[in-house]
């Protein structure tokens, strides 16, 4: 799931990177709202962390500008302006959760994952499919009773097709939800990935929908 953090504290930027990174996502960053708007207007993200106070405006102003294009990504203010009229302010702007500053990472990312979720049509937080199950919460696959090790990239992939039974993937989404901007893709890394995830979980778990991309079947 690749993030877009909008933060222009350098130290909880890096924090935040750091930390979400940790818990399974890929995360971009920026410290302005012009960057902000830049980078919605060119990449697909999962779900956007905002600060509201920024040095080129606040971030209510960007969420209502990305509502207004009919903008449907999940958005978690982020914030030390937590009065309850504040957090009325973010969440009639648009905004799908609110968080205080200071807060606790772990449960940034729990926020997060239950947005993403909701905007998915999704309640339930463990994915399942031809006897494979996946939590992201913690990071684990597990098949006929056992966990499945997995690196960061499989699971990210893994993750992305189980949240979309029946979804195609082309290798170029797949690559937008695996790597930031700073981070090198080299052509044939999905196909590496897809591989290995295959001999973990069964050569047919992940189908190749030639010319097209990959997907797993609708969920059992």
């Amino acid at each position: 799931m690749r993030l877009l953090v909008v933060e222009d504290d350098d130290v909880l930027l890096d924090g935040l990177k750091v930390g979400l990174e940790l818990a399974g996502f890929t995360v971009d960053t920026v410290t302005t709202v012009a960057d902000a708007r830049s980078a919605l207007e060119h990449v697909r993200f999962d779900a956007v962390v905002l600060d509201v106070m920024l040095p080129d405006g606040t971030g209510l102003d960007l969420l209502r500008y990305v509502r207004d294009r009919r903008d449907r990504v999940p958005v978690l203010l982020l914030t030390a302006k937590d009065a309850t009229a504040d957090k009325i302010s973010g969440l009639d702007a648009g905004a799908d959760d609110y968080l205080g500053k200071p807060f606790d990472l772990d449960e940034v990312a729990a926020r997060l994952r239950a947005i993403i979720r909701r905007g998915e049509g999704r309640a339930e937080g463990i994915l399942e499919s031809q006897g494979v199950t996946l939590d992201p919460a913690r990071m684990e696959a597990r098949k006929d009773g056992g966990i499945i090790p997995l690196s960061r990239r499989e699971f990210a992939i893994i993750n992305a097709l189980m949240q979309n039974p029946g979804m195609i993937f082309s290798k170029s989404v797949l690559e937008e939800k695996l790597y930031g901007w700073q981070e090198d893709v080299e052509s044939n890394t999905i196909e590496v990935h897809v591989h290995k995830l295959r001999a973990k979980l069964g050569t047919t778990f992940i189908e190749t929908v030639r010319g097209v991309g990959y997907r797993v079947g609708r969920i059992a």
